[in-house]
């Protein structure tokens, strides 16, 4: 059994003529793994620890605050009970005082509970008296050096007497000592009180729990092994940085001195110095113990999200068709109601073993997919010449029975008249039941279209006669029927193309989310997003390839829910010069979006992307025009490449902003331009021409749901208007007003409104949270109305 003495003690800054300051940088998500793997660490071993607090007037109740903070969250580390780590504290100014000693509190909850009742004491900055009274009084509550001594020394300061030799004499009784740097840490007398090696026993941090990380795992080896399962302490770079203040000539002046001649002066220059601070940085190596991450393994499946939950559980976010268990498997029942035909096609294009293939895969997605509690009714059909509606909607109540009609189901082997089919199961496929005909059950109703030989008639006419019926199409084929497909159902991704037979089984999984995704767009679902698109109208384009642009936007914003708390939508064109069509906050609805999408008007003349951008971000994405603070932000410009010269700087002023900006080409332009206008590869989209432009649409719409679901910076692009500064805090932000008031600088503030400091009024302090931040917005736009 190891045995150990912990001192710790805190210190303060005084005037002084070099100070030191250590910031670790550490990104957030990686500050919370170390402040997670801190508290699975627990310290078994038998120690004596000692907090020694700096509480003089130098140092004030605030760091004094912190330093309590720190000794509380180190407390976390320790098995506290009497046989194995004990736990007292001294505060010193002027002279040391025993607040507690190590034999007073046997649990951590009641030495955490005094800790956070000692009281600021004040004083001068005596560190040396302190190290004397440990060195005659040794640890008051402890075991009698029977166990190794600790010393952890917590400075943000230069004592007002001499360290070194009571440090010396410290270490030479075999105590290890910690410094650990808060504030501005001076680095020369951190230095001579920490015990060799420095990078392990001396730690600044700006951060807390950094720093206590760099202690526990100091402490694990040899002392504490008690780190859990799979973490490890491991070493990383960073940057210490030593703020030196120095003098440097400024230059001279006329000063008076004595003459050898009596009654007489003599004129001369005299230097006139100044002090400057220097920073200076260092390469350092810090310490941190880290723990697996419980998604690193990516347990999610079928695209799902893994949420970690501390350090050892985890749980999926699926997609929608899955979370049949905790990892995302598919679902084994279809738990929307759609009324559901099967149209096969049973041509000689298809062969024998294609149909017998396209039987057996409608077999095992019903039989997985179809329980006796499915809200769906099912019905099948079969073509070639001729169409033949084999099972009737809604005729089977159990799988059973529904299995043995499709085994009844035989090959005809005519000719591949897809658009006839499509047309009479438009008209007859889903005919009501004799005793409801009048009857609308209105359900959605979705035609499944099996095929992979080419029709040898027309299909558009008949998809497009489907379609006007309200049918929802979605078509499955081999690759070589892609174009087909997209022609019949209209939409690219509506179609399941799969790569070879076995392949089509793999396919179940997603037919089960494109039929459920009827009447709820697939799109970010519930994501907050303010979304822009700007649409080059200019002669470059044309008015026919200007209307294939238009209906990208119209069925783009059909995977979108269009509302004041989820998605926001604006729409911009341009020529040489940008005009708003409707704002973020003018439509409320698909309905309204799709209407307003309709008549949007072709432009002509030369194109403009940078004004177009300029427009965006000055118009568009404001807090005055609808935008909502705490929500992503992405603009889509949509052009030929033309006028692209001009839209980097504007580009780039967007994304400094916090808002992303997505390019999407068609045709041939200088793709050094564009990169430089998307900021990155990721962001930009080649197409070769305008009719492919659908193709893209799913690959558009995943990247900006992407970015809905990335991290925000409330204050990018800045919600405070009239010159107000945005000021983050945790979880929220602040605007801090010059001559307005109100949470976002909105108001003027009257000359009698403020008596006592009229030429400045003071700053609004109001905090807001990302959960009350749209209903600001809308009451806001309420207001401007």
């Amino acid at each position: 059994v190891l045995f150990m003495d912990v001192l710790f003690i805190l210190l303060d800054p005084t005037a002084l003529l070099v100070l030191g300051i250590q910031q670790i940088h550490v990104g957030q998500e990686m500050i919370g793994k170390i402040s997670a793997a801190g508290q699975l660490m627990q310290c078994s071993a038998s120690l004596d620890v000692l907090f020694l607090l700096d509480g003089s007037y130098s140092i004030g109740k605030g760091s004094f605050e912190r330093s309590k903070h720190f000794a509380s969250k180190l407390c976390d580390a320790f098995d506290i009970h009497p046989d194995r780590v004990r736990v007292g504290m001294i505060q010193f100014s002027s002279t040391p005082h025993l607040e507690f000693p190590l034999d007073s509190y046997p649990t951590k909850q009641e030495v955490k509970e005094r800790i956070k009742r000692t009281v600021f004491r004040g004083g001068s900055t005596e560190t040396g008296r302190a190290l004397k009274y440990i060195l005659h009084k040794g640890f008051p509550g402890g075991r009698n050096s029977s166990v190794p001594e600790v010393l952890i020394i917590i400075s943000d300061g230069k004592s007002q007497d001499s360290t070194a030799v009571p440090a010396m004499q410290v270490k030479e009784r075999h105590i290890t000592v910690f410094a650990v740097g808060i504030k501005f840490p001076r680095w020369e007398e951190l230095h001579v009180l920490a015990s060799e090696p420095s990078e392990q026993y001396l730690l600044f941090a700006g951060d807390a729990e950094d720093a206590a990380n760099g202690l526990y795992s100091t402490l694990s080896d040899p002392v504490c092994t008690a780190t859990a399962p799979g973490c490890k302490v491991e070493s990383h770079p960073c940057e210490r940085r030593t703020l030196e203040t120095v003098k440097e000539l400024a230059g001279n002046y006329v000063c008076w001195k004595g003459s050898k001649q009596p009654n007489a002066v003599q004129a001369s220059l005299c230097p006139f110095i100044r002090w400057k601070r220097v920073l200076i940085k260092h390469p350092s190596r810090c310490f941190r113990t880290v723990c697996p991450d419980p998604c690193d393994s990516q347990p999610c499946q079928n695209g799902g999200t893994c949420v970690p939950e501390g350090l050892d559980r985890y749980h999926c976010l699926c997609l929608l068709g899955y979370g049949g268990d905790i990892h995302c498997a598919a679902k084994l029942s279809l738990e929307c109601s759609v009324d559901l035909l099967f149209l096969v096609d049973s041509s000689a294009g298809v062969t024998l073993e294609g149909f017998l293939r396209f039987k057996a895969f409608l077999k095992r997605f019903l039989q997985a997919m179809v329980g006796q509690d499915s809200p769906m009714s099912v019905g099948v059909a079969q073509y070639d010449d001729d169409v033949q509606i084999a099972i009737e909607l809604g005729q089977h109540k159990d799988t059973f029975s529904l299995m043995k009609s499709i085994d009844t189901l035989n090959f005809s082997g005519g000719r591949t008249l897809t658009g006839r089919a499509l047309q009479y199961v438009a008209q007859h496929g889903f005919r009501s039941t004799p005793v409801f005909a009048d009857v609308q059950d209105d359900l959605p109703r979705v035609v499944v279209l099996l095929t992979d030989s080419k029709s040898q008639d027309s299909v558009a006419e008949a998809a497009k006669y489907a379609k006007d019926q309200n049918l929802f199409l979605i078509g499955i084929g081999s690759s070589f029927m892609r174009a087909e497909l997209a022609t019949v159902t209209g939409n690219p991704q509506q179609t399941i193309v799969y790569s070879d037979p076995q392949d089509l089984f793999y396919r179940m999984p997603e037919l089960q989310r494109k039929i459920c995704s009827v009447g709820s767009p697939e799109g970010c679902q519930s994501q907050s997003l303010d979304l822009a698109f700007a649409v080059d109208a200019s002669s470059g384009v044309g008015l026919e390839n200007f209307q294939l642009l238009r209906h990208f936007v119209r069925s783009s914003c059909l995977h979108f829910i269009i509302n004041r708390d989820v998605t926001q939508i604006a729409l911009v064109i341009y020529n040489s010069k940008a005009h708003t069509v409707f704002a973020l906050d003018t439509h409320t609805s698909n309905s309204a979006v799709l209407q307003a999408i309709d008549q949007v008007p072709f432009l002509g003349d030369s194109a403009s992307a940078g004004s177009a951008l300029l427009h965006v971000y000055s118009d568009v994405m404001t807090v005055q025009k609808g935008a909502r603070p705490g929500v992503n932000k992405v603009v889509v410009l949509l052009t030929n490449g033309g006028g692209m010269q001009d839209a980097a700087a504007p580009a780039q002023q967007l994304r400094q902003n916090g808002i992303l900006v997505f390019v999407v080409v068609i045709g041939d332009t200088e793709r050094d331009t564009l990169l430089r206008v998307a900021g990155s590869p990721n962001y930009l989209v080649h197409i070769s021409s305008y009719e492919d432009l659908q193709y893209y649409q799913g690959l558009i719409i995943e990247r900006i749901c992407e970015e809905a679901r990335s991290p925000v910076n409330l204050c990018k692009p800045n919600p405070c208007m009239n010159q107000g500064v945005c000021i983050l805090g945790p979880g929220s932000y602040r605007c801090e007003c010059h001559g307005w008031e109100g949470p976002h600088c909105e108001t003027r503030v009257l000359r009698g409104d403020s008596p006592r400091y009229p030429a400045l009024p003071p700053p609004s302090h109001v905090q807001w949270s990302p959960r009350g931040l749209q209903h600001f917005s809308r009451a806001l736009q309420h207001s401007k109305r």
